[in-house]
């Protein structure tokens, strides 16, 4: 198993970043979070975890240890692939993905790309009892900048590679795209707008 993978960020395409340690180049698919604190050239450790299939082996990383153990744990939720656990972590920081358990809000995890209302009643089932193992970060560092030739395609294809559909993309970045000009704020503030 890969635990974690410390180097240098070579290429970024959301949601794929590719690490160089020691002259191997890793594809490693991330959740927006970890995503949009990278920049080309940055030093970076992140925490992954290893899929193997019969077709594919897939790597995926995480800038915080705790998001990695919150991957493996909505894993763990019969119905729930990388692909949905990756969603929701891009959707929801950890810590209000706990709140929305403990508080049973269904609403907010239907608004989650690929997440139906049975699937959401599911994962608040299945995850009250697991979320009292880990703890919110508290983390309030801010992110920093990351630099795109194209903020707002660079936006759009982020959503997309959520499952949003190309004209909910759109239409929630041209709504917001005035305001900000860093991709991780297009990304966040056009969450924010489609989670009302």
């Amino acid at each position: 198993m890969i635990g974690c993978l410390i180097g240098e960020v070579f290429a970024l395409e959301a949601p794929t970043v590719l690490l160089n340690v020691n002259g191997v180049g890793y594809e490693i698919d991330t959740p927006l979070s970890t995503f949009c604190q990278l920049q080309k050239g940055q030093k970076v450790t992140l925490w992954t975890h290893l899929v193997v299939r019969e077709d594919a082996q897939q790597l995926y990383g995480f800038i915080e240890a705790q998001e990695k153990s919150f991957f493996r744990t909505l894993l763990k939720v019969n119905g729930v692939g990388p692909k949905m656990a990756l969603g929701i972590l891009s959707t929801l920081s950890v810590d209000l993905l706990i709140q929305t358990v403990e508080h049973d809000d269904v609403n907010t995890l239907v608004k989650v790309p690929g997440v139906g209302k049975k699937t959401a009643e599911r994962l608040l089932i299945e995850l009250r009892d697991r979320i009292k193992t880990l703890t919110p970060s508290g983390s309030t560092q801010p992110m920093p900048q990351f630099k795109a030739n194209s903020a707002v395609a660079e936006a759009e294809a982020a959503l997309q590679s959520l499952g949003y559909k190309p004209q909910e993309a759109q239409k929630a970045i041209a709504a917001i795209k005035d305001q900000y000009t860093e991709v991780s704020d297009l990304i966040r503030a056009s969450l924010k707008s489609m989670m009302k």
